[in-house]
Order: structure tokens, then sequence, then C-alpha cells
């Protein structure tokens, strides 16, 4: 028989087929992959299409043939992804705030294209990103990049920031100054990502919204900070700090009915130690970095938490109270 025509794009071909028209629940015979073939431009026999389907495991791509009728159907067994794996990470794309509304659609769309056109469609009913709270900025991707960059490569990054003004306009930090950071690593604290470095005029740790940073770029200067952050494990950096707002870094001892076990265990992980405390309830002493938004996320647990000590987050918190009722009392 003459040899077919567009005979190299032919595995390559029969590559795309298998992954998008088959997997544990579609199969195709061979008259159907030779049309599909021939509807590509390539044509083939099938002696030497049965000799692809095996060399497509030399690319990683496992088929199996079973038996159908009088004759035999294939299919792909394995794939780099499961379908359940992909779901997870469309979920997770789904709920960042840091990805844009535009380039989340398009990752999910490049998902979908590592399983069959079928379980694309299951990947398309998870997919509900309009109307999403999601970032404006679309650099994103590109600032992500670029702090790897100057990380691997021991280089400080100097960026704009900007904040939102009531007329819903971005207005840059300290008049459009370029602020000069040794990037050390990044964080995702409630949804957000940040990037955690050493600011060496402050001589201390700060952190910055990565989808508030414009124009970032690599500078020739080294990193500084490295003993800061030899002994910083920034999964502990990221617990302690709630909502990433800074603050003194402290003890605390609080006091918790027992109802409240799992959201201290889901908030500070399962080593933290639970003394019970009698009537109900359970003491713990947590390391966190105490700031407003700690002694807010300690109010909103109402009366099965108390702060026990130190003295100064007491005080701390009545100020809180005694502000709050200025605030909210009756004139």
């Amino acid at each position: 028989m003459p040899k077919g025509t567009n005979q190299k794009f032919k595995l390559y071909r029969l590559a795309q087929i298998m992954l998008e028209q088959t997997d544990e629940e579609h199969y195709i015979t061979m008259p159907e992959i030779v049309k599909a073939l021939e509807g590509c431009g390539v044509t083939a026999d099938r002696k030497s299409v049965y000799q692809d389907l095996r060399d497509l495991e030399i690319l990683g791509i496992e088929v199996e043939g079973e038996p159908a009728g009088k004759g035999y159907h294939y299919h792909v067994i394995s794939r780099p992804f499961e379908l359940p794996e992909l779901k997870l990470l469309v979920d997770a794309i789904q709920s960042s705030k840091f990805i844009t509304e535009k380039k989340s659609n398009a990752l999910i769309h490049k998902l979908e294209k590592l399983v069959s056109k079928y379980e694309a469609q299951k990947l398309q009913r998870q997919v509900f990103v309009s109307g999403r709270i999601k970032t404006m900025n679309e650099s994103i991707y590109y600032t992500v990049d670029a702090i790897h960059n100057a990380i691997s490569e021991n280089r400080k990054i100097e960026f704009q920031y900007y904040q939102w003004n009531v007329k819903k306009e971005m207005k840059l930090r300290r008049d459009g100054a370029y602020y000069r950071v040794s990037p050390w690593g990044l964080s995702w604290d409630d949804e957000n990502y940040y990037l955690v470095g050493f600011d060496a005029q402050a001589g201390e740790i700060r952190h910055y919204r990565v989808d508030k940073m414009l124009h970032i770029r690599m500078t020739d200067e080294t990193r500084e900070g490295r003993e800061h952050f030899r002994k910083l494990d920034m999964a502990e950096y990221a617990k302690k700090s709630f909502g990433m707002f800074g603050g003194e870094e402290q003890d605390v001892k609080l006091l918790v009915e027992d109802s409240l076990a799992g959201v201290i265990i889901d908030r500070f992980g399962k080593d933290v130690i639970l003394i019970p405390a009698g009537d109900g309830h359970f003491t713990v002493n947590v390391r966190v970095m105490v700031s407003r938004q700690f002694l807010g996320w300690v109010f909103s647990l109402g009366e099965k938490v108390k702060i026990l000590g130190p003295d100064t987050v007491i005080r701390q918190m009545r100020a809180e109270g005694q502000r709050l009722l200025a605030q909210y009392g009756e004139p």
C-alpha cells in the first residue's frame, strides 16, 4: 500500500485525537481513528496505526484496546492529571482574588486541554468566575514571575504601590516613589498573594499585596536581610499574622469554650496545646502579631473566647471596646 500523506504529523495528530476524544468512559474504534486522521489531512492504513498506538507510550500516553463486537475499541488510560485533581485546581483559580477574571478563564481553558472533550465539559460546569470579587491588575502573572526571578538571582526589586481612593481611582502611594525591597518569599493568605521581604530603610520585615504592585523591576543590588529570614518559617509567619497585618509579636493566653476547639486548631494547627480548664473550657497559648485584626478576630468569637494575658494585650482589647462604645454608643 502506498505511503500515506502528511506522515510526519501522524503521531502528533493521533496523540491529539486519543487525548481529546477518549477517556475512561469514552472509546474510539480503528475505523473512527483512521477517519479522524483523514479529517486532519493525514492518511494511514490500519496496520501502521496499530504500531503508532504502541509508539504513543514512548510519549507517555498509554492506550488500551478492549474487545468490542467483532473488533476492538481504544482509549487513553492514564494522564498527567486526574479529573478530580483538575477540579481542585479550577476551584483554587476561581477562589483566588489575585487572579483577574480574564486570566482565570484563560487558565481554566488551558486546564481543559489536559482532559478529553467530555471531561472538559465537567470542568466547564465548575466555572463560576463571573461576578466574583477579583483583582483588576492584569499584570499579576508577570509580577509573581519577576519576584521569583529576583529571589533566584538574589537581587532586590523595586516597584510602585497603589491603593484605591473614594473615586475608585488607583492612587500611587508615596506620590509614586518606588519601593525598594529585598524579596524573600510569597505568602497566600485570606485569598490574597503577598510578597514578604526586607525593607532596609525601615530595618524590618514587611509584606505587600502582590496585586497592588506596579511596574516591578529587578535591580542590580544584592538582597539584604538574610539574618532576619534565616530562622523565619514562612508558614509560621503567615499563621501569626491576621490578614497579614503586622504588630508586636507576643505570646497570648486565651480561655476558650470547648466548642471552638476546631476553630483554634484550624487557625493555629494541630500542634497547638489545648489545656483543659474545667467548666467546658480550655486554655491555649498562641504566638501572634497583636494587631486590631487579631483583636477583631477574638471579638468576633464573642463570649466563647477571652484573653487572659498578657496585661498589655488585655488593655489593648479594653481600649478597643471603649473605642467601639464611643463610636456606636448612644449620644
